[in-house]
């Protein structure tokens, strides 16, 4: 039954048979590994980062109130215009814009993630000069673009540039996984949602938005087949025929990835901001994503059926870590935490 089961799963969601059983199992594993670990990483990347972005005196990407209200009418119109611009005109000069920001936003993400590597590299601490450099555009008090970097940025990005390339010209599944994967950490690492409150109400928002597009309309899954672009991470699931020219694909969001995560890494951040060496709620929501990304695998193999990821990702990423915060007597405290806050975090205190 399983075997005639997953050949209708696949054509619902890719109009195309999946080759088996078991390359349908690779494929969800594979796609389940890339959406665990980046949350995980950048997770504990976004402490540093955080902390030495507010020892610098340099601004952090926080949403506001404000913002997270009117994401998913932003979000919602950017898909909507994507749609008709795949349905009823040619895909093909929009996928070569899409590439071609891609290629720039995608060399620099991925700089940022090859720059900790290449200086592990023996040697490279005595080929490279440990100078900064300092580059900014300004007119008068307004500054436009300011960035800061080493010898290692300059190697780093010629190697994101050199691998963005291959991108350009193959359009290979891995370049995409790369690119995407290196957005996901970065993203989870920089950007803040703010406070715990402006997360949950941005994830409830987004549960309502998944739904409608997915399953009110063919919208979100257009978008999401006809757009070449690193929006997705996919897998092919005829790997075990084909390996990696493989081109029947499982894919997932990456907004699937990165909107989650940055809700569990900003608890993360409350964890470490009370000072007790304890990550509980941090793992709570890691675990309840594990536990929905799960479930979502689950019911789009028992329902023949493309499923919103958001459906069950957000019941479990937000009730879960609140479940556990009503148990342990902090629900006020976890709801009230704010990173624009002044207030020195316990460790800070100790620190003085």
């Amino acid at each position: 039954k399983v075997d005639e089961i997953v050949p209708e799963v696949v054509k619902n969601v890719t109009g195309r048979a999946a080759a088996t059983t078991e390359g349908l199992a690779l494929a969800y594993v594979s796609l389940f590994l890339m959406a665990v670990v980046p949350i995980f990483w950048g997770s504990f990347r976004s402490i540093s980062y955080h902390r030495s972005s507010k020892e610098n005196g340099e601004a952090i990407e926080t949403m506001s109130t404000k913002d997270v209200y009117m994401f998913p009418i932003l979000a919602s119109s950017m898909l909507f215009g994507i749609y008709l611009i795949v349905k009823y005109l040619s895909a093909d000069h929009l996928n070569l814009v899409v590439a071609s920001y891609f290629f720039i936003v995608g060399s620099l993400a991925l700089t940022a993630i090859l720059r900790p590597v290449v200086g592990m590299i023996p040697g490279t601490s005595l080929l490279l000069e440990p100078e900064l450099y300092h580059l900014k555009f300004n007119k008068g008090s307004n500054i436009y673009l300011e960035c800061k970097f080493d010898m290692l940025h300059i190697v780093s990005l010629g190697l994101s540039a050199a691998f963005g390339v291959w991108y350009l010209m193959k359009k290979h599944w891995l370049a995409n996984n790369i690119f995407g994967l290196a957005f996901s950490v970065n993203g989870i690492e920089m950007i803040s949602l703010g406070s715990v409150k402006n997360g949950c109400i941005l994830l409830s928002l987004l549960f309502f938005y998944d739904i409608f597009w997915v399953f009110g309309t063919e919208v979100m899954v257009e978008v999401a087949k006809n757009l070449d672009a690193p929006i997705k991470v996919v897998f092919p699931m005829d790997f075990i025929e084909n390996g990696i020219f493989g081109s029947n694909f499982a894919m997932l969001g990456l907004g699937d990835i990165v909107l989650p995560g940055v809700f569990i890494a900003l608890l993360l951040r409350y964890d470490v901001s009370k000072g007790e060496n304890s990550n509980l709620y941090f793992y709570s929501g890691f675990l309840a994503y594990i536990l929905g990304l799960g479930m979502t695998i689950g019911i789009l193999t028992i329902f023949n059926a493309a499923q919103p990821a958001l459906l069950y990702l957000v019941p479990t990423c937000v009730g879960i870590p609140l479940l556990v915060s009503l148990v342990k007597g902090e629900f006020s405290s976890v709801l009230a935490y704010d990173e624009e806050s002044k207030e020195e975090t316990p460790e800070e205190k100790k620190k003085e």
